[in-house]
C-alpha cells in the first residue's frame, strides 16, 4: 500500500474542515471498536468522535500541537498521530505523543512505523529532544515502540481501562532525540 504521511497545516487546522474530522473520527470509531485503550469506552457516538478531533484541530490551529495523518494514494485517511508541544514552561525541550490509531484495515502495513518516523521529525523540527508517551501494557503497540528506540520508563498496573470496561496496564516510555 502507498501511503503518504503529512503534516495538518495550522491553516488547514484553523477551518476545522468536516471531512477531516469525519476521516478522523472513523480512524479513531474504527480503533476503539477493535479494543484499543485510548481514552474512549465502548459505544464511542461519532458525536464524541467529532467533538475531540474538533478539539485537536483547535490545538494545532494554535500550534499547541502537531497532528499527523497517513492517507492512502486516493486520500483515504487510515492512521494518525499526535505531537503535544503545550507543556509547561520548565520543560520546553519535550513533547508527549498521543493518539497514535491506524484503522485495522490498515494494520500490518508499516503505517505505525511511518507514523512514528515523522513524529520524531516533527519532534526534532519544533526543536524538542524529549518525548514521552503511554501504551497499553504488553500490546502491539509497546513492541512497535520499543523496535522504534523508546525505552521503558515505568509500568502502572490497572491504570486504564479498555473500551469494553477491563483494567488494562499501562506502560510509561520515552525517547531521546539528538540535538
Amino acid at each position: 500500500m502507498s501511503i503518504t504521511i503529512r503534516r495538518i497545516s495550522a491553516n488547514e487546522a484553523r477551518e476545522r474542515d468536516a471531512a477531516l474530522a469525519e476521516a478522523l473520527s472513523d480512524v479513531l470509531i474504527d480503533c476503539v471498536e477493535g479494543g484499543a485503550s485510548v481514552s474512549f469506552m465502548l459505544p464511542l457516538p461519532r458525536t464524541k468522535a467529532l467533538a475531540f478531533w474538533r478539539g485537536v484541530l483547535e490545538g494545532a490551529a494554535r500550534h499547541e500541537r502537531v497532528l499527523l495523518v497517513a492517507q492512502t494514494a486516493e486520500s483515504r485517511i487510515i492512521g494518525t498521530v499526535q505531537l503535544i508541544t503545550a507543556l509547561p514552561d520548565n520543560q520546553p525541550h519535550r513533547a508527549d505523543i498521543a493518539k497514535m490509531l491506524v484503522h485495522r484495515d490498515a494494520r500490518r502495513q508499516g503505517v505505525a512505523a511511518q507514523l512514528m518516523a515523522a513524529v520524531d521529525q516533527a519532534a526534532h523540527e519544533e526543536g524538542k529532544t524529549v518525548l514521552v508517551l503511554d501504551t497499553v501494557t504488553g500490546g502491539d503497540a509497546e513492541r512497535l515502540y520499543l523496535r522504534a528506540g523508546w525505552q521503558v520508563a515505568g509500568v502502572v498496573p490497572n491504570y486504564a481501562l479498555m473500551p469494553d470496561g477491563a483494567y488494562c496496564g499501562t506502560t510509561f516510555m520515552h525517547k531521546q532525540l539528538a540535538v
